[in-house]
């Protein structure tokens, strides 16, 4: 069981990492690649509350209400709990000593959830296998992750320097 600061850390260090990833996001969309649209995240979700898991194309599925503010929500909700796996394969000790490796692995571990099962969820198929470039989006996934990964890192030096 982690204290109470422990989790609070967890979230903190969670949240910190997918505003990492956003920023990424942010340049990618400003250079003019596209980017993963966070409403079709919430429109899932807004569906598979509803028992549909799994659409031809999430784009063609009726709209959801809220859903852009749904997918923001579920976005910064997976960060937290990858943030605490990477606080559960570590220890929470990782929270209070950060490192680069496990970070960046975990990051990189979280890419298998786009890949293998949001992206065949949403009808992209599995590794985006039924989009026009499959391999770009692969390696932009990992990518994303990886930058992720750098941000749990990153937050929780963050946290370590304002919070003992």
């Amino acid at each position: 069981m982690i204290s109470m600061s422990e989790g609070v850390r967890v979230i903190l260090v969670g949240v910190g990492a997918t505003v990492v990833m956003d920023v990424w996001s942010l340049i990618l969309k400003g250079l003019g690649m596209p980017t993963l649209n966070l409403a079709m995240v919430g429109r899932w979700a807004g569906h598979a509350w509803k028992g549909r898991v799994v659409h031809a194309g999430i784009a063609r599925a009726a709209p959801v209400p809220g859903e852009s503010a749904l997918g923001w929500m579920v976005h910064y909700a997976v960060g937290i709990v990858f943030s605490a796996v990477l606080a559960g394969v570590c220890g929470t000790a990782w929270l209070h000593a950060p490192t680069w490796p496990p970070a960046l692995a975990v990051g990189l571990a979280t890419a298998a959830m786009p890949l293998f099962v949001m992206q065949p969820a949403m009808g992209a198929g599995i590794a985006s296998s039924r989009t026009p470039a499959p391999l770009k989006n692969c390696l932009r996934s990992l990518l994303a992750h990886a930058v992720f990964g750098c941000g749990l890192y990153l937050s929780a030096v963050a946290l370590k320097q304002v919070w003992v």
